[in-house]
């Protein structure tokens, strides 16, 4: 198991979900951990479970969408703990988007959690790994930008800059010692996969679960690749819309117009 002894960890979307479990999980490996997230209830919860394992580990409350307030939350942690090793930033929300409904600010909202907060923080963060040599950054992508699918043009748009942003850093910093990752946590029972209530779970290939997902993260970022794929399965969506375009096309139309 990877340890983490001694690094500091900042994770937001820490109060529940995929968030939750990468935080605690970063703590029982010897991180110190801050939990960053909206609800003041639930980061209260959490900081008590991190301090079990992490006695310096802690929670704050922050809006990432209010991108001044996050760089200032990371601005903070690396006055009173002198680094930030690792970043996961996890924080991300789901609105329906068809293109019929009345136009809204749902793409701003969503396109600020899933999009600009990850890079506010992971430019807030970058100089001080960038001068110690050594740093990670996960961004917490989706397979949704690799296959988008009908009414989620906000969603997957966010997703899909999120991850072209991620590719661009991890080229400009991998060989000056700090490795950033997209993680693509396939379909988790979060409280966003869940979702509508009525719509049937994806096949068991693609089903994880929040501790699968964050063991596979701790154990496989820092290395120099820059995707973690939970499942390969989805993978296959790109290949088709690459080999077999039309047909791929068809098969989407047909699923959105029944969906």
């Amino acid at each position: 198991m990877k340890r983490y002894d001694g690094q500091v960890a900042v994770v937001t979307g820490a109060s529940s979900g995929i968030g939750r479990r990468v935080a605690l999980d970063l703590a029982e490996r010897g991180a110190v951990v801050i939990g960053v997230a909206r609800r003041a209830s639930l980061l209260a919860a959490l900081a008590d479970e991190l301090q079990r394992s992490s006695p310096d580990s802690r929670t704050v409350v922050c809006d990432v969408s209010d991108t001044d307030q996050l760089r200032s939350v990371v601005a903070e942690v690396e006055r009173r703990h002198g680094r930030i090793d690792v970043l996961v930033n996890n924080a991300g929300t789901y609105e329906s988007t068809p293109i019929t409904a009345p136009a809204s600010d749902s793409y701003v909202r969503v396109m600020a959690t899933n999009f600009l907060a990850p890079v506010a923080a992971t430019q807030a963060v970058m100089p001080g790994m960038l001068k110690r040599g050594s740093g990670i950054v996960v961004n917490v992508s989706s397979d949704s930008a690799r296959a988008p699918e009908a009414r989620e043009g906000a969603y997957a748009a966010s997703k899909a800059a999120l991850s072209a942003f991620t590719e661009c850093v991890a080229s400009e910093v991998g060989s000056r010692g700090v490795h950033v990752h997209a993680l693509y946590p396939a379909w988790v029972p979060t409280a966003m996969g869940l979702g509508d209530s009525t719509t049937p779970p994806p096949p068991k290939l693609v089903r994880r679960t929040e501790a699968q997902v964050s063991n596979l993260l701790l154990e496989r970022m820092g290395t120099t690749r820059v995707d973690i794929n939970a499942s390969r399965l989805p993978l296959l969506a790109v290949l088709a819309r690459t080999m077999l375009p039309t047909a791929y096309a068809r098969a989407m139309h047909k699923f959105g117009a029944r969906t």
